[in-house]
């Protein structure tokens, strides 16, 4: 396959219409349908269900189309490291995260670095643990941050001086809001809301006292706005980190912390042998020198 037919998949994929993306290429549509059919061919499966008024993927087209997005990605950011000039300091740094307050440290960091070398570039995606850890191992991120647990066969990883501090989000009039901290007898027969990293968490596990299939959960979450809007509206209680959602002023939900007390570390982590383009290089640098 080539670089070049990929991005002709990808614009058909994205217009939904072969003869929208040759216009959109500056193709001519015998020229695009000819290219997408030679690899077919080649990869032996239907990638195109072809519509009297649109395209649809096939299931291995829709395969084809996340992986397509990577390598694209991947080939941009390669280009971009090399082609950067040999004097001066620039380029784009990906880092995927979690959402944590202890992503302030990153970001002073890059607005320090900024100072010095404006041309560097940002770029967080935010995502479980389950997200970006393959995304880091594809090489699409340079840095992520992860909790607990570091596979250290994997990565080498740099520990920040901070951690997260579990609890429940919930709406001020719930029955708990009047606790100062929340049990795991509170939370008995309750409709919970978590996330995969709650589910996943030994520590969260351990803290219930009990297996993941006797606690009632109403909801599962990736990024917590969504989960706070879900507690909004009363669908339940949701496990989460503090310092995430503004539980002030007028906001009508609260946080209790649980108890005992249960925290998580953190870290920012990179593959092991990876060769870092001179931002990442000056960006770590100066991470250890605030750290």
């Amino acid at each position: 396959m080539e670089i070049r037919v990929l991005k002709y998949f990808l614009a058909i994929a994205r217009e939904q219409s072969i003869s929208g993306a040759a216009e959109a290429l500056h193709l001519s549509q015998p020229t695009l349908s000819r290219q997408i059919k030679d690899m077919e061919d080649e990869l032996g499966k239907q990638l195109l269900i072809r519509g009297t008024r649109k395209v649809t993927l096939t299931e291995e087209g829709m395969i084809l189309r996340k992986r397509a997005e990577e390598i694209i990605d991947l080939v941009q950011k390669a280009e971009n490291e090399i082609t950067v000039s040999d004097e001066t300091i620039s380029g784009d740094i990906y880092i995927g995260t979690g959402e944590t307050d202890a992503m302030r440290i990153i970001f002073k960091t890059a607005e320090t670095l900024n100072k010095n070398y404006p041309n560097i570039h940002f770029h967080v995606t935010s995502g479980d643990s389950v997200d970006i850890s393959e995304r880091l191992d594809k090489g699409l991120f340079d840095f992520c941050i992860l909790m607990g647990h570091i596979d250290t066969t994997k990565y080498n990883y740099l520990n920040l001086p901070m951690k997260d501090t579990w609890g429940v989000l919930m709406r001020k009039d719930s029955i708990l809001a009047d606790k100062s901290h929340i049990t795991p007898e509170d939370l008995q027969n309750l409709p919970l809301i978590l996330s995969r990293q709650a589910l996943k968490d030994r520590g969260l596990d351990t803290w219930f006292k009990t297996d993941a299939s006797k606690i009632n959960i109403a909801a599962t979450y990736n990024l917590l706005y969504n989960a706070s809007l879900m507690v909004d509206e009363g669908m339940g209680y949701a496990v989460c980190y503090d310092k995430i959602i503004n539980v002030t002023g007028e906001s009508n939900l609260c946080f209790r912390p649980l108890k005992p007390k249960l925290e998580v570390g953190m870290s920012i982590v990179w593959k092991k042998y990876q060769i870092f383009s001179k931002a990442s290089e000056k960006f770590l640098e100066k991470l250890k020198e605030i750290l």
